[in-house]
Formats: structure tokens, sequence, C-alpha cells
């Protein structure tokens, strides 16, 4: 790949165009992911710089990488294949806009969520988040990414919370998703009421499902709106554990059918512990001092009524905790409900929070159903056992999403890095047996995408001829997903 710099300083400045070997040295491995290395990270400022990238790419077959978090990167989806332009995203971090009466952000890629929650909180308004996200890292890339938020029923849909996108295509041409495609420019659909809120569209399309979980393969996101939900009046944390998860199951199905509570997962002792620990030295004793399983859910009053909505849920939540044979409490060892209130509202601290136990960590996580998950905890228990990991040290975190309708299943195995080895044989081979067993990895990071297509191959077919038509020169992060460079 032949880089111009002078080309590209031209685009965007000598300041933004940076080749510090050290600096290209983190880009080359993520998660369970390593390969190929970054010639030159890139800094574009603006829509415009970043559409005169992908046409130099174009001319000069470039491979671009588009991200906007900061280091460590955990999943490898940034990680080229062979050689890369990167193009860092993170200086673009204005937040354009925000709309109280609507409940919409809409903010550029570089926007984290340290930086989002405080504006958003003073405008009276939630960010609906995932479970303590690191330390800057972009709103706008775990929207695109899927990432399950722990607000179970604001969760209508796979693409919440980001709604409208605004979209630069490999073939460089620009484009606006949903009700933000027009007609008028922004500020005309502002003046006219309009909020960038409903994500379908134009017409029947909806492009924003097709770059979404796209690893940056079909095209660069600069902007995107993002739905919120108003700031609770009263708010309180409870917590219920249990010996057995499947009567925390029973509760769960019977709490979301109807729509009650808001924040709602299901921690192991361990993971729980794990989040808690103000000390890492005191992560086995709090996981010891657990139950196996705790839901922890929310309760939430908000402008009107605040007082009679939390005295109406607690009751019904009641009910269906006494029919499920568990009782909710507002304290767990090491963790009283304001501790968990806070914990749940605000990123990951520094170091991110999986690091401090172990030194080092690795996540299998994809969708199934709450009635199917103890059958792979099972598969999971039966490939730690085979590579002599201790399954008590495994953390489980179940998130359910779509309202209760599915959920993410996530399973974290703590390591010292000297043991990196063990625990990559451990991560591949549990990897291949959860997905022989129905796991749906909707998120393919590194080598679960062969796990993933090869189940596949009409969607892959069907993928193809779409990466072709948005990226005919295969200039966005050549070789990812089923996108290999001889197929394109």
């Amino acid at each position: 790949m032949d880089i111009s710099r002078d080309k590209l300083t031209a685009l965007v400045g000598e300041a933004n165009v940076v080749d510090d070997p050290s600096l290209l040295a983190t880009f080359s491995e993520a998660g369970a992911t390593s390969g190929g290395e970054a010639a030159v990270v890139v800094r574009p400022h603006s829509t415009a710089e970043v559409r005169e990238l992908v046409k130099l790419a174009r001319s000069d077959k470039l491979n671009l990488v588009f991200l906007s978090s900061s280091a460590p990167r955990l999943r490898g989806d940034s990680v080229p294949v062979g050689e890369a332009v990167v193009v860092d995203l993170s200086g673009m971090k204005e937040i354009v806009r925000l709309d109280r009466r609507n409940k919409v952000a809409l903010i550029e890629p570089g926007v984290t969520f340290e930086q989002l929650i405080p504006e958003v909180d003073a405008a009276g308004l939630k960010v609906l988040m995932p479970l303590l996200p690191k330390a800057g890292k972009s709103v706008l890339a775990s929207c695109l990414e899927r990432e399950p938020i722990i607000i179970p029923k604001y969760h209508w849909d796979m693409t919440d919370p980001m709604l409208c996108t605004e979209l630069v295509f490999g073939t460089g041409d620009l484009f606006r998703t949903g009700s933000a495609a027009g007609p008028g420019s922004l500020e005309q659909q502002w003046a006219a009421g309009g909020a960038q809120k409903n994500p379908m569209g134009p017409a029947q399309t909806d492009f924003a499902r097709v770059v979404q979980g796209s690893q940056g393969t079909v095209a660069a996101v600069t902007w995107c709106s993002l739905k919120l939900e108003v700031k609770p009046a009263i708010h309180k944390i409870w917590f219920v554990p249990d010996e057995k998860l499947e009567r925390a199951s029973d509760f769960t199905y019977r709490a979301l059918r109807p729509k009650l509570g808001d924040e709602w997962l299901i921690l192991s002792a361990r993971q729980l512990a794990t989040i808690i620990a103000d000390d890492p030295a005191r992560v086995d004793e709090l996981a010891e001092a657990q139950a196996p399983w705790t839901v922890v859910y929310g309760v939430s009053g908000y402008e009107y009524l605040p007082e009679e909505r939390v005295a109406y849920q607690e009751h019904d939540l009641a009910r269906h905790a006494q029919a499920a044979g568990v009782a909710a409490v507002p304290e767990v060892p090491g963790c009283p409900w304001k501790k968990m209130e806070r914990i749940l509202a605000a990123p990951s601290p520094d170091p991110y929070y999986k690091t401090v136990p172990k030194g080092a960590f690795a996540d299998i996580f994809f969708i199934t159903t709450l009635d199917r998950v103890p059958s792979f905890i099972q598969v999971m228990e039966a490939e730690a056992a085979k590579a002599g990991y201790p399954p008590e040290r495994i953390g489980v975190y179940i998130q359910p999403i779509q309202q209760g309708r599915n959920v993410h299943l996530e399973f974290t195995l703590y390591y010292d890095p000297a043991d990196a080895a063990k625990a990559d044989e451990l991560f591949s081979a549990a990897s291949r047996a959860l997905s022989d067993a129905g796991a749906f990895f909707s998120r393919p990071y590194g080598p679960w995408a062969e796990l993933a297509y090869a189940r596949c191959p009409d969607t892959v077919a069907a993928l193809r001829k779409v990466k072709k038509m948005l990226d005919p020169d295969n200039i966005l992060n050549r070789g990812k997903l089923c996108f290999t460079e001889e197929v394109v």
C-alpha cells in the first residue's frame, strides 16, 4: 500500500497525521484479535475531511480503519487486516444538539459517555447506556456496535438507542438516514420542528441497519441522533439474591412482561463482586459472600406523580417476586443500593474494571433467550473444566434486551497475563462449543466471524453484494467479517 504523507497532510493538516511507532503499535492487537499494522494515524475534524479521505483512499487503494474510542481497545474490530491508515474520529466531539422536548441528542463520533452524561443530566434527561462502558468509550461507537443497554423496557429494537445517522460510504457519497434525510438541511428541519428521531427511511429503506454492526466495512458514521429518556425524580435500586438461576429467570420473565422496572440485569457472584469491589484484593472475599445469582433492578418515578409510580411498581414487583419464590432487598454484601445506583449511572473507572482482578480478561458474548441460559452455562463450565480453569472464576452477566424477548449472555474469563496462552485456548474452545450449542454471535469480532458466517452462506452472499455497491474498491476495514479481499 503506497501511502503519501503529503496527500494526507494536505487534507487534514500536519498536526493531524501521526506516525509515532509507539502509537502505531497499539492498533495491532485487541481482545482475541491480532494481525495487521497501522501505517499512519489520521485525525479529521469534519465530515468534509472524512469524505476527502475516502476519495483519496479510492484513488490510491488505501485501507481505511475508522475508530472513535480511546485505548485500550477491547474487541478487535479496529485491528487492521494487513496494512492500514487508521482514521481517528475522536477529535470530532461536538454535542451538536440536545432536544429536551423530543428527548434526542445529536452527537459526533468523538463524544464519550463522560462528556455526554453531565450535559444530558443538566437538561433533565438520561443517557441509555451499557453496563460500565470503559473510560473514553465513544457513545456513537457503542450504539453502532449494538452494545446492550441496561434498561430493557426502552430497548424496542436492536437499533435502539441510535436513531438517524450521517454516513460516508466507501464511494465517497454522503447519505443521511431516517428523518434526517430531508427534506432540507438539519437547521431547516429544526426550524420546522423536526428532531431526527425516526430512524426509518428515506422512504422504505433502512440503511442504518446495514451499517450498524458492520465494523466500519461499508461506511464511516460522522454523526448520529440518540434517543434519551427523562431523568427520574425518584430512583431506587433493589437486589434479588438467590441460589437458583431458574427462580431469578422466572422473576425476570414475570416482571418484564408488563414492563416493570427500569435497569434490569442478572449477575453471577463473581461478576457482581468484580463490579462492586473497591479493592481488587477483596474480589474473592466478596464473591464468596454473595448468592450465586443476583437480579439487580431499578424503579423510577418521573415528573408526574413520582411517588405513586414507584409505589405501584414496587407493589407489583413484590407480588411477582413472591410468585417466583424470591425476595428483594436494598443491600447485598459490600454494596448498599445507593452505591449500585452510582455504579450503573457512570462509565467504568480507569483502569477498566475487568482488568483489575487478575490483570487481563477475555469476554465471550452472544444473544440467546433467557430460558436457554442454563444450558449455555453448562457448556461453558464443561469447557473450563477441560482447560483446568476454575468455573467459579468465570463472571456471568445476563442482560435482558428488547423488553426481555431475549438476552445478551456474557462470560468473562479473568486471568493473569502470564497465562494468556491457556486463556486463549479456552476462549477458542468455548467459543466453538457455544456456537455448536446454538449461540448467536451477532457481533462477530475477530475469530467469531468464521463461526457466525459459516452457518449463513445466503447471508454472506447478500452482504457481499451490498459491500460491492457501497464500498466497490474495498477500502473500508479491508478483510473484516465475511469481506475477504478475494471475494469483493
